[in-house]
């Protein structure tokens, strides 16, 4: 069992820091907001800091899951950051969606410590959290990730090391792309249904089970026919990560036409006040339009 320090308990990390602690780690935490810190340790019976850099002290690893780069330096960086409290050897594993350019920044400023940092953005939403059953795809060296990978099996179901340091932010960006294209295309699919007068359940109920089958379509049809959409992964923070995903392939080279469009229409969806709906709005989007 080692000794963790987990950073930020939004409603990804608020869960997978209580498998932490279900599994039998010594477990300390920190947020921003102290009742979140008395309601975690309430409920989980681990402890809570009121700094990155109290939280980190004597952590075997820090694990963080805030919102962006600038969140991610915030707790990782100056006097009262995770780093200045992590002794030499720990290891830094970072479960945020951020740039690859924070990334190499932290990964150079924490090798300069001593420290080992690893790049492990998430994927698998609020329910894959609370149930322990996250994708995780992770950048960094190996010696790193092979440590740090049995404390991520507490809160996933494939947890994989896909290259360098950066990779597994790279992936994510992959992750997001393809997850762009598959909304937009699951709620035009669902638009025509109803334009043409079909049941929409009906409809997804046979194609599902066919080549057009997908995790948007088994988990979301319902709630996009009910016209519900305040849960899940925000159209705020969809926006943030398409944003990044567009940076790089500016720097890269990588044509990504769907990605740019999709990322226009969650724009409109923003100017519908729905930049906290689930990104399965992009159906009700199209709903407006007509």
């Amino acid at each position: 069992m080692a000794k963790v320090a987990f950073l930020g308990l939004g409603v990804m990390g608020y869960p997978m820091a209580g498998h932490l602690k279900a599994a039998g780690h010594d477990v300390t935490v920190y947020n921003r907001t102290t009742a979140k810190l008395e309601k975690w340790a309430e409920q989980y019976g681990g402890s809570y800091a009121t700094t990155p850099r109290e939280a980190a002290k004597g952590a075997d690893f820090v694990m963080a899951c805030v919102g962006n780069d600038d969140d991610l330096r915030s707790v990782t960086l100056g006097d009262d950051g995770a780093f200045a409290g992590m002794s030499g050897g720990a290891i830094f594993v970072d479960h945020t969606t951020v740039s690859a350019k924070v990334t190499d920044e932290l990964y150079a400023a924490a090798k300069a410590m001593g420290l080992s940092f690893v790049d492990a953005p998430i994927s698998g939403g609020q329910a894959g959290a609370e149930n322990g059953v996250l994708s995780i795809m992770c950048g960094g060296d190996q010696a790193a990730f092979d440590a740090a990978e049995p404390m991520m099996d507490a809160y996933s179901r494939i947890c994989r090391r896909i290259g360098d340091s950066g990779a597994g932010q790279k992936t994510k960006m992959c992750n997001q792309i393809a997850i762009a294209g598959l909304v937009q295309g699951l709620s035009e699919a669902l638009h025509f249904a109803e334009k043409a007068g079909l049941d929409g359940a009906a409809v997804v109920e046979v194609i599902s089970q066919g080549a057009a089958g997908s995790w948007q379509m088994s988990n979301r049809y319902t709630t996009m026919l009910a016209d519900h959409f305040e849960h899940g992964f925000a159209v705020d923070w969809m926006r943030k990560d398409l944003g990044i995903c567009l940076d790089a392939a500016d720097e890269n080279g990588a044509s990504l036409p769907v990605t740019a469009l999709v990322d226009q229409f969650y724009k409109d969806v923003q100017k519908m006040g729905g930049g906290r709906w689930d990104t399965s709005s992009l159906f009700k989007r199209l709903r407006a339009m007509n």
